[in-house]
C-alpha cells in the first residue's frame, strides 16, 4: 500500500508539472526528460530485490540460485542478453518466463498460478517486481542477444512473421504502428522497429513505469496490451508468440543501449 501511495504521489506531481499547452505545442523531449527524473520504477526494483532474497513458496527457498543465463544468482548484465536458449528447459525464454521457471523449480510456486493469473496481481505481480530488479542491473549496457543458436534463430523468424501478420477486426499488425518512421500517438513517439535504432528504443525501454495509470508494465504486459488494442486474441502469458516477438525486437536492436526500466507517459 505504501508503494502504491508513493507512486501515486510521484505521478500526481509529474502530471501537475507537465506543460499545459496542447499536444502539438508540447516540447516532447523535455517532457520525457522530466518524467524520467525520479522514476517510480525504483519502488518496484526495491520490492523485487527483497523478493529475490526472501525464502518463499512450498520449498521455502530464495531465488539467489536462479540462473538467468550467466550462472546461478548472476543478475549483472543478464537482462541485456535475454531472450536466450536454456538447456534445462530446452526452450528459448525471456526474462519473465525464466523467472517463472526459477520460481517453480527453486521455490515450488506452480507456474500455472502465474500463467493463469492477472497482470499486477498475485504471483504475476511479484514477477513484475523481480523484472524491475533484474533489468536495473543491465541499465546502460548494450543489448546483446545471441541469435546464432538454431532455436533462437527459429524464434526470431517466427517473431518477424508475427510482427507483420495482420489480424483482428481492424486488420492491424505490429507493423501498422511500428513499421514506419515519424509515427506518434499523442505525446508518444512510436519507434520504427524494422530498423535497428527503433528496435533498440522499443525493446530497451520496456519494462517501464506508466505515469498515466501509475503502473509498472513488463514487456509481456506491453505485448498483451498491443494485441488487445489490435482487437484480436490476447496471447497467453509467456507463450511462444510473445517470446518470438521479443527475440525479434531484441535481435533487431542488438548493440543499442538498454535504458531499463523506462518511464512512459
Amino acid at each position: 500500500m505504501r508503494k502504491q501511495l508513493l507512486a501515486a504521489a510521484i505521478t500526481a506531481s509529474l502530471v501537475l508539472a507537465a506543460p499545459a499547452q496542447a499536444d502539438e505545442e508540447l516540447n516532447f523531449d523535455a517532457y520525457r526528460e522530466m518524467l524520467a527524473d525520479g522514476n517510480p520504477a525504483e519502488l518496484y526494483e526495491m520490492e523485487g530485490e527483497e523478493l529475490w532474497r526472501t525464502a518463499r513458496g512450498p520449498k521455502n527457498a530464495t531465488l539467489e540460485q536462479c540462473d538467468l543465463g550467466l550462472g546461478p544468482g548472476v543478475v549483472d548484465g543478464a537482462a541485456a542478453q535475454l531472450p536466450r536458449y536454456f538447456e534445462d528447459t530446452d526452450k528459448v525464454q525471456d526474462l519473465e518466463s525464466r523467472l517463472v521457471t526459477c520460481m517453480e523449480t527453486l521455490q515450488g510456486i506452480p507456474a500455472g498460478e502465474i500463467v493463469d493469473g492477472r497482470f499486477l496481481q498475485g504471483e504475476r505481480g511479484k514477477v513484475a517486481a523481480l523484472v524491475a530488479y533484474v533489468v536495473t542491473h543491465s541499465k546502460g549496457k548494450p543489448i546483446a542477444v545471441d541469435v546464432s543458436h538454431p532455436k533462437v534463430k527459429e524464434m526470431y523468424d517466427l517473431g518477424e512473421k508475427a510482427f507483420f501478420y495482420r489480424t483482428g477486426v481492424m486488420d492491424f499488425s505490429c507493423a501498422s504502428c511500428h513499421g514506419e518512421d515519424g509515427k506518434r500517438i499523442r505525446a508518444t513517439h512510436l519507434p520504427n522497429i524494422t530498423k535497428g535504432e527503433g528496435a533498440a528504443a522499443g525493446w530497451g525501454s520496456w519494462p517501464a513505469y506508466r505515469v498515466s495509470n501509475s503502473q509498472f508494465w513488463t514487456m509481456q504486459h506491453r505485448l498483451w496490451d498491443c494485441f488487445r488494442q489490435q482487437r484480436t486474441a490476447e496471447p497467453v502469458f509467456g507463450s511462444d508468440v510473445t517470446i518470438a516477438l521479443s527475440v525479434f525486437m531484441a535481435g533487431k536492436g542488438n548493440g543499442g543501449e538498454a535504458v531499463w526500466p523506462g518511464v512512459k507517459r
